[in-house]
Parts: structure tokens; sequence; C-alpha cells
């Protein structure tokens, strides 16, 4: 595996490059980093050159200033650049997102179709295509409000209720080996920036869905088996009504590429190349 920077306007992005074939982007949750996708990008690296990217301010991509609210739009050019610098002249890339991964995915596509061969959005938290979205809105809004109030644990508590998950605690460091131990540190760290500049922001986000639209046949809505009836489903299934493109079941919920990789990585190579 090899790892780079790449400057952009107002951040130094970080990145890990593994395997070799076609250039897969895989851009992390809110609050993740490349390290959270170890796992995939490791099951995947067999069939693609696998790119991982630390968010701009989360981890080892800082900021130029301080943090500050975060836009859907500077992220998904983030991932524009990146693909720039990394997809060989002539060549197209493939891209997936997870949660607010899946948003900056879904955004890129619209922006930024040429080189992109396939995008898999997977749950993208994108309420606002709801018919209840004022509903989920003021949700999100009341997460932010425990958090501010109450902390981190109790506003990840009640957003999981919320969504139909359940809490599940960070592992220990000191019983991971070295690398998962150091990755475990930094989502933790990054956790207060996701609350603070990520979480509302991302989630009102609407995405063009009549650019998704003129490009359906490129779009997949990922959704959780395990997701089923609950709100990470909806959005995902939702906007693949409205644009047409296709809506694929996963092994496992909302973070099925992380507890599940082996399973998931065969689902997401068997839609990748159907292109």
């Amino acid at each position: 595996m090899e790892s780079g920077h790449l400057v952009v306007p107002g951040a130094r992005l970080y990145y890990e490059v593994r395997g070799g074939g076609p250039v897969l982007l895989l851009v992390p949750g809110g609050g993740g980093d490349a390290g959270v996708l170890d796992p995939l990008a490791d099951e995947l690296a067999g069939r693609f050159t696998v790119v991982a990217v630390d968010p701009r301010g989360y981890s080892r991509s800082h900021l130029d200033g301080p943090h500050e609210d975060q836009r859907v739009e500077v992220h998904s050019e983030d991932a524009h650049r990146l693909l720039e610098r990394l997809t060989p002249p002539g060549e197209g890339a493939y891209v997936f997102g997870g949660s607010d991964g899946g948003i900056v995915a879904l955004d890129l596509l619209a922006r930024h179709p040429g080189r992109l061969r396939r995008v898999v959005a997977h749950e993208p938290p994108c309420v606002e295509v709801l018919p209840d979205a004022a509903a989920q809105r003021a949700f999100f809004g009341e997460v932010y409000a425990i958090y501010r109030a109450e902390g981190i644990g109790a506003a990840g508590a009640h957003m999981l209720a919320g969504i139909g998950g359940k809490m599940k605690e960070l592992p220990d460091p000191a019983t991971l080996p070295p690398r998962a131990a150091e990755m475990v540190a930094r989502v933790t760290a990054n956790i207060p920036l996701f609350m603070e500049h990520e979480l509302r922001q991302f989630t009102s986000y609407r995405p063009d869905v009549a650019a998704l639209s003129g490009v359906a046949d490129r779009l997949v809505l990922a959704v959780g088996r395990e997701s089923r009836g609950h709100l990470p489903y909806r959005p995902a299934a939702e906007l693949a009504a409205q644009t047409g493109g296709e809506l694929v079941e996963f092994p496992g919920g909302h973070g099925g590429y992380t507890e599940h990789p082996a399973e998931f990585a065969k689902v997401l190579v068997s839609v990748l190349e159907r292109v």
C-alpha cells in the first residue's frame, strides 16, 4: 500500500492506494477515514486500484484554517481532483461512498459524470428527498441539540435509535493491532467535528435529481438488507424511484461494508463489473 497527499483549495488531503486494475475510489461515512475502509479495500484490491481518502478536516487531511461547517459540493470537488490525479489518461473510474460518503458520490456523479464508469451510493442520508423531510430534518436537529447539551454518547444513542440501529462501542485500542488502534483513535477524535460541522449540513443536502436521471445507467443506490423498514433505507429507495437508478440490496445494515467486508465486496464487484 502507498499513501500520499493532494493539496486542494483550503485543505491537504491524505489518501491511500492499494491493488491494481481500474481505479475505485472509496469515500467513508461521516467522521470516518481511509482506515475505516481497510477490510473492504483489502477485499477489492485484487480487482481494482483502490483509493481510500480521509475527507477534508478529518484525521490526516488537514484544513488550512480553523474547522468550519462542511459543504457536500466542496467534498465532491475534492474527490474529483483526487480522481483526476490518480486515474490514468483515457480511463474511467468507479466510486463507492457509504452514508455521508454516498452523498458525496451522488454530487460527484451529478457534477462530473465524464470519467465515472459507475457510482455506488450506499444508504446516503439525503432525507430532503423524502415526503416527511421536515420531520427528518427536525430529528437530526434533535441529535445535534442533545450533543450540545449532553455530549456525544447521548446524541449517538438518540440518532441510532431513530435510524433503527444499535449502539456499538468502539473497540479498546489496546486490544487491537497498531494500525487498527490508530484508526479507532483518529475516528474517536473526529466524532465531535462530525456532530458540529457535518451531521446537519450533509443531511440537509438536496441531490440534483435531474442531473442524476441523465446518468441513471451509471448510478446504483445501495441499501442494507438489515435496514429494511428503517430510515437509512428510505432515501436510497426514493432516489432510485426518482432518478431511474438501480436499487441493490447488500449484506448487513448501514455499516455493512465494515461489518461484512468479504460478502459486501462480492456484491459490490458484481455491481461494478456489470458496466
